[in-house]
């Protein structure tokens, strides 16, 4: 009987052997594996950014091949469905910018005010409620956007400039900017309260005020924070889409009278591929070329983001 017993003891401890080895085994491929995992995730988003830079490059080049890129990016008129078509970029980008910088001015005080209060001034309890509701601002579709700007705010402005179109570039410009301030205010937030607390203590020590030590010590302290949200903020607007596709018109005015009707890069994206323009023809390749410009003016606007915030970057 002993020799059976000693002969079971050492089968059943050579089997607890061999499914630690298993499960080691397993384990290891397992390690092993996840890296694996994680790197093809990682690659779909370099690899859809490789495809979507290659698609606008050759369908931007066939464009060129038909227009001379001087004429395109010096032109100020844009008439593609004439029948002596000429495709100068100008007033696209002029409608662009000009959007954007409306956009911003809106934005850009009412969020760095909120941003300031909801930091340094206001309660937990304020705060817990007036950040949802900012969330509630940046949650909503852009098509209700371009319809308020549209029916509420053009007859709005209608009363203050009787001169303004039905269609033109103020209106989307100031929702636009509402549309902004969660995403500047919510960021520049952040960057304000990771300012250690200590630094307010001590300029509150020293005799300072809390308006003093709010625009005097956090703010520059926040300041790569607050600059990129402005920065992220100006992406934002360029890249719009919905509202002045519906409430900026579709006008190439090479203009800067901001009651007059303009069309953006977006808009006008949406304009061709809307099936007006036929696949292959020059039209058509002039969706890319605008897209491909208006995806070098985010890239860098990304780019210029990503250098402020190193450069302003303070540690504590």
């Amino acid at each position: 009987m002993a020799p059976n017993g000693n002969y079971n003891k050492e089968s059943s401890i050579r089997d607890l052997i061999d499914q630690k080895k298993q499960k080691r085994n397993i384990s290891n491929y397992t390690e092993k594996s996840i890296p694996v995992i994680l790197f093809l995730f990682a690659a779909v988003s370099v690899l859809t950014t490789i495809g979507i830079v290659y698609t606008l490059l050759t369908e931007t080049i066939s464009f060129f091949q038909e227009v001379p890129i001087v004429e395109f990016f010096t032109g100020t008129v844009l008439k593609p469905l004439s029948q002596d078509p000429e495709f100068g970029v100008l007033p696209l980008i002029n409608g662009t910018i000009v959007s954007s910088l409306i956009a911003m001015l809106v934005a850009g005080p009412i969020g760095i005010m909120t941003a300031v209060y909801l930091s340094e001034y206001a309660s937990d309890k304020v705060r817990r409620v007036l950040k949802p509701v900012l969330e509630v601002l940046a949650g909503i579709p852009t098509i209700v956007y371009g319809f308020f700007a549209f029916t509420f705010v053009t007859p709005m402005l209608e009363y203050i400039i009787p001169s303004i179109g039905a269609t033109n570039i103020l209106s989307p410009g100031l929702v636009m900017g509402v549309m902004i301030i969660p995403m500047i205010a919510s960021l520049s937030e952040d960057a304000m309260t990771s300012v250690p607390n200590a630094m307010r203590e001590g300029a509150l020590a020293l005799g300072a005020t809390k308006l003093e030590t709010t625009f005097r010590v956090v703010i520059p302290a926040a300041l790569s924070g607050i600059i990129a949200s402005f920065v992220l903020g100006i992406s934002r607007a360029i890249g719009e889409t919905m509202i002045v596709t519906i409430a900026s018109g579709s006008s190439k005015n090479f203009t800067f009278d901001v009651t007059q009707s303009m069309q953006t890069m977006t808009a006008y994206i949406v304009e061709v591929s809307g099936g007006e323009a036929p696949a292959g023809s020059t039209i058509y390749y002039s969706l890319y070329a605008v897209a491909m410009t208006l995806f070098v003016f985010t890239l860098i606007m990304n780019l210029l983001a990503r250098y402020i915030s190193r450069k302003f970057r303070e540690e504590y």
